[in-house]
């Protein structure tokens, strides 16, 4: 016997459940299915809101060290104990609040596994559920690594559960979670030995920009963070005396009490049996339209298993997106779309490193011209207060004075970048932020925009 639904949403993170509760006040009867023991997802979980129980006291401590001497005569020494304690308090009653969250909002909460029978039958744990639409929402995992030994590396939610941080520790990737993590370890951990991340490829954090890594990289360097590119692993070998060796292609071998998985996180689409419902993806999702449609039209894609942008607020923006979409087919409304345009990325580090648009490198490919004002290890005052020595920028604009990126190394770099954010989506012009940042609460690292955008000015350009 079936069950009717207007739409089922396959997965309880932070995009199934924005979409089902905006598709609830819609009218429509929703039903979320979720395989996993622990509802609630990857960002609530282990991810986003985890780690940030983490950052908070590596700022903490991060700062106070930077300014030793400097007002501070003795630094503070942080305790992962007692973070994983605050972090357990919060992440324990997610699981349970949000399966009640749902069914409290008159959402269907089913548990099982969903798998495509064929185009038009969805089932769960082989039931047959019909819906006139379905969203997939079923995020991401640990990437598979190619070498013998790579099912000994931990995980992110294993690395944030640790009861304490070990001494040697090697993060295998260059990306955000290596970054983030080694930062949290060498101002909360032993700090006795260097903590060390390594990267396959030329340089670490591929998609951002090549400078400001670099300075970010070095900074890492000052707080016992050794970053190693162009390595290839050969295997991790488990040691009879506890720990594990890592080989590496024409180099020593590294011996390490814990190696991290940090080297990304691939689409969570095996399961689905998509090629049955003909169902297009890749090695880097679920494709979809602007609309978040897959090459089946009723069926959505949203958050990390889509082929999109691996962020939690990304996931949230495509589910309010797929939700009036879906409800804009049932009621004759227009489609619409969502624009990737002016997404910001941030990583936690400290200094934190804060992207939006283009970098350098994709505006020379794409022969776009620009103009830059740039700065590095800045001494301006609201740096020197707090004892950031590799404070950056970088701003990139356009022939029509427009914002195509902007790159911060800062603490607080997250106001930066919104205020970039908000200016890109409403197509100010550098003349106009200018203007508009002149009254910004001062002193502050969003006044110091006007600094950086004073160089870019129409009339000293």
């Amino acid at each position: 016997m079936t069950q009717d639904y207007d739409v089922v949403i396959v997965g309880s993170g932070t995009a199934g459940q924005t979409a089902a509760y905006d598709l609830m006040e819609g009218g429509l009867k929703v039903a979320v299915v979720e395989n996993s023991d622990r509802p609630g997802g990857t960002c609530a979980l282990s991810g986003c809101q985890p780690k940030k129980f983490y950052y908070e006291i590596t700022e903490t401590v991060a700062r106070a060290r930077h300014l030793l001497g400097k007002g501070i005569s003795t630094a503070p020494r942080g305790s992962w104990s007692q973070v994983r304690a605050q972090k357990n308090a919060f992440t324990a009653a997610i699981p349970d609040g949000a399966v009640r969250g749902l069914q409290g909002a008159g959402i269907d909460f089913l548990r099982g596994q969903a798998r495509y029978r064929d185009a038009d039958t969805l089932t769960v744990d082989g039931r047959p559920i019909s819906a006139r639409y379905h969203i997939l929402a079923t995020g991401a995992r640990p990437a598979p690594l190619p070498y013998p030994g790579s099912q000994h590396l931990a995980t992110s939610d294993r690395f944030l559960d640790l009861e304490s941080l070990p001494e040697r520790i090697v993060f295998v990737g260059g990306g955000f979670i290596s970054f983030e993590f080694a930062h949290f370890a060498a101002r909360l951990g032993p700090g006795t030995v260097p903590v060390r991340i390594l990267e396959a490829g030329p340089r670490p954090l591929g998609p951002f920009d090549a400078q400001m890594v670099e300075l970010l990289t070095a900074a890492s360097g000052e707080e016992g963070i050794e970053v190693q590119s162009g390595v290839t692993i050969e295997a991790v070998v488990p040691r009879p005396e506890g720990g594990f060796r890592v080989d590496i292609a024409g180099e020593k071998a590294l011996e390490a009490d814990l190696v991290v998985h940090g080297a990304g996180r691939s689409p969570a689409i095996a399961d689905l049996n998509l090629d049955a419902a003909g169902i297009a993806h890749t090695s880097r999702g679920i494709a979809v339209d602007a609309h978040l449609r897959t090459s089946l039209p009723r069926v959505f894609a949203i958050g990390d298993c889509a082929a999109t942008v691996q962020l939690a607020r990304v996931a949230d923006a495509e589910a309010h997106t797929a939700a009036r979409n879906i409800l804009a087919g049932l009621n004759g409304g227009e489609p619409c779309r969502l624009d990737y345009s002016a997404v910001p990325f941030l990583l936690f580090t400290y200094p934190q490193y804060a992207m939006i648009g283009q970098t350098e490198d994709a505006l020379r490919e794409k022969g776009i011209p620009y103009r830059k004002n740039a700065g590095s290890r800045l001494s301006w005052p609201t740096y020197r207060r707090v004892g950031l020595g590799h404070a950056a920028y970088k701003i990139l604009v356009g022939v029509d004075q427009r914002i195509l990126g902007a790159h911060f190394l800062s603490d607080n770099a997250s106001g930066l970048a919104n205020t970039i954010k908000d200016a890109m989506l409403a197509g100010l012009t550098v003349d106009q932020l200018h203007r508009q940042s002149i009254m910004t609460p001062y002193p502050s690292r969003e006044s110091d925009l006007i600094y950086m955008l004073a160089p870019l000015l129409a009339e000293k350009g």
